[in-house]
């Protein structure tokens, strides 16, 4: 696409910061983010989010669970007023791009139990590095048709910016009930991206209605029921998707039978949404396309991954930040759910030499819920050989859960 700068002196042009210069620019800014790939495009103002203080009552309740980075007070600072990032901020423009939906692919007919599941979002290339990478560009055509350079700021999930309410405050769609934005033609399969400027463009109107209605789908088929009825929250202390990649430690016992087979993330609440299920398509942006085996990782292979092979694994993609230890702990908690006895001998080796205590501790908690007798028999020995203490109390509740204590 041929571009022009903009020039004071070319009296034909309007500049950019006159009304018709800014909508002409606005109009040239949407098309070069459709030619980048991006799906949505709207314009938000730098002012205080219409739910700051929903936020603020979220953690208040302590619904952010590990993530103390988003109750620091710079961060309840800047998701109320988005200058604080760029003191020089006149609009904030926020973009979307589709990834493939979690129907696009069925899970492995072979051995299907013996299969995880990861959430579609991480199917193919880390979304951090693709879309920054794009933005890079995309504020280059800026500058260029601008004329000018132009201070800015892009953040990809990564700062603190209420990005759903800034997008629907962009237009761009409502905020569900499992708190995804949602638009109303293409679904909320979604990445959100937003570019702070200190050029002005004129706001979208904010997306006027909701549309989730009386529909309580999402509430009813969220396995951990982390899903909050009529409040438009989360609480992460019991979503699979925290316990699987942010939460560093121990899974509450309760909560392992409820995960079931998933190893990074959860779909479940966007799979049973109606505007899904009508609207959005299942290929998503090239970029996001599954690699062989992410979608469905195969759990026996995966426990045996060591440090080397997990990054060789998952380089590239969103699973590295659930690090080893953590995505082997989820893959021995799917096992565990499968019950199945074939899973036993990798259970066995990973409570035997997994140089991680949180790994072997839920290898055996994996263990005592297959409760083959040779499970029980490996816990025993294990029990005489362990010096990890948590570890230790794992195995203790593993075979008091066959009817009789291992000491």
């Amino acid at each position: 696409m041929e571009t022009k700068a903009w020039n004071s002196n070319e009296k034909s042009s309007p500049a950019p910061e006159t009304p018709g210069g800014r909508a002409d620019l606005k109009a040239r800014l949407r098309e070069e983010a459709r030619r980048l790939g991006f799906d949505l495009f709207g314009v938000a103002p730098p002012e205080t989010p219409p739910h700051y203080r929903h936020y603020l009552a979220w953690l208040e309740r302590g619904f952010h669970a590990g993530m103390a980075w988003m109750a620091h007070e710079r961060a309840r600072t800047a998701r109320k007023d988005p200058r604080v990032l760029l003191p020089s901020c006149r609009s904030i423009v926020v973009l979307g791009v589709r990834y493939w939906a979690p129907e696009a692919l069925s899970p492995p007919q072979e051995e299907r139990h013996l299969y995880g599941r990861v959430a579609s979002y991480a199917w193919g290339r880390d979304y951090h590095r693709v879309l920054k990478k794009r933005l890079r560009k995309w504020v280059r055509f800026l500058e260029e048709v601008a004329g000018r350079k132009v201070e800015h700021r892009i953040y990809v999930d990564t700062g603190p910016l209420l990005e759903r309410d800034l997008a629907q405050e962009a237009g761009l769609g409502w905020q569900g009930k499992n708190t995804c934005l949602i638009h109303p033609r293409k679904g909320s399969y979604f990445f959100l991206a937003e570019v702070l400027l200190d050029l002005p463009l004129d706001p979208d109107p904010p997306f006027p209605t909701d549309h989730c209605g009386s529909c309580t789908r999402c509430i009813e088929a969220c396995p951990t029921g982390c899903i909050l009825p009529d409040e438009r929250m989360v609480d992460a202390n019991r979503c699979i998707s925290y316990l699987t990649i942010e939460h560093r430690g121990s899974i509450p016992e309760d909560l392992r039978p409820l995960m079931g087979n998933w190893v990074f993330g959860c779909d479940v609440c966007q799979m049973v949404c109606p505007w899904n299920r009508r609207f959005a398509a299942p290929e998503g942006d090239p970029d996001f396309a599954p690699r062989p085996g992410q979608a469905f990782p195969d759990l026996l292979q995966a426990l045996q991954l060591d440090e080397d092979a997990f990054r060789r694994r998952f380089l590239g993609t969103p699973v590295l930040r659930a690090k080893r230890e953590g995505f082997l702990r989820n893959v021995a908690v799917a096992l565990g759910n499968s019950r199945d006895p074939r899973a036993v001998p990798a259970l066995v080796r990973a409570l035997r030499q997994d140089p991680s205590p949180l790994v072997r501790e839920h290898a055996a908690w994996a263990l005592g819920r297959i409760g083959t007798e040779e499970a029980h028999r490996a816990l025993a020995e294990a029990l005489a050989e362990e010096a990890h203490e948590q570890v230790q109390r794992a195995i203790r509740r593993a075979l008091k859960g066959f009817g009789r204590m291992g000491e």
